[in-house]
């Protein structure tokens, strides 16, 4: 029996307002032009990583600076998502060891909006698309939720 876990195909996915920032800060970063030709689903492929693709990779290890790359671009576009929906600049900031242990916080004035303790780098990714759009949702509602509760704080 197939997976069958996904309950949004990939392409309705791909339409969900998060992940289509995303692909907007991916596409930023391209100053040469080398993913134009490339469909958003192409460029969100990477942090899909079904059973098969996790399986294979090691239950330790370092991050690959890739990987680690994935990571800053998902909380960049938390963060400007968070900035969209507040109007609040946001600030990410990211400590990691080479290891693949850290933390990332998303800060807006003086507030701290987001923080995510980071363990297991190197395994990054999501079951689904659909997993990662939900994700990034999760950091953004929570974001936004925590700077309507202290606007003053945020707004400093």
């Amino acid at each position: 029996m197939g997976d069958t876990s996904e309950v949004t195909p990939a392409p309705a996915a791909a339409e969900r307002p998060f992940l289509k920032e995303l692909v907007k800060i991916w596409r930023a970063q391209d100053s040469h032009g080398a993913w134009e030709g490339k469909e958003d689903l192409d460029l969100l492929e990477p942090y899909v990583l079904d059973k098969r693709k996790r399986r294979a990779l090691p239950i330790v290890g370092n991050p690959a600076p890739e990987t680690t790359w994935r990571l800053e671009l998902f909380f960049h576009a938390v963060a400007l998502s968070i900035e969209k929906a507040t109007g609040v600049m946001i600030s990410p900031m990211l400590k990691m060891h080479n290891e693949g242990f850290g933390r990332i916080v998303l800060i807006g004035g003086r507030l701290v909006v987001v923080s995510k303790q980071l363990r297991d780098v190197h395994r990054f990714g999501f079951g689904h698309l659909s997993d990662l759009a939900d994700q990034g949702d999760k950091f953004v509602n929570s974001g936004v939720e925590i700077i309507r509760k202290f606007p003053e704080v945020a707004n400093y």
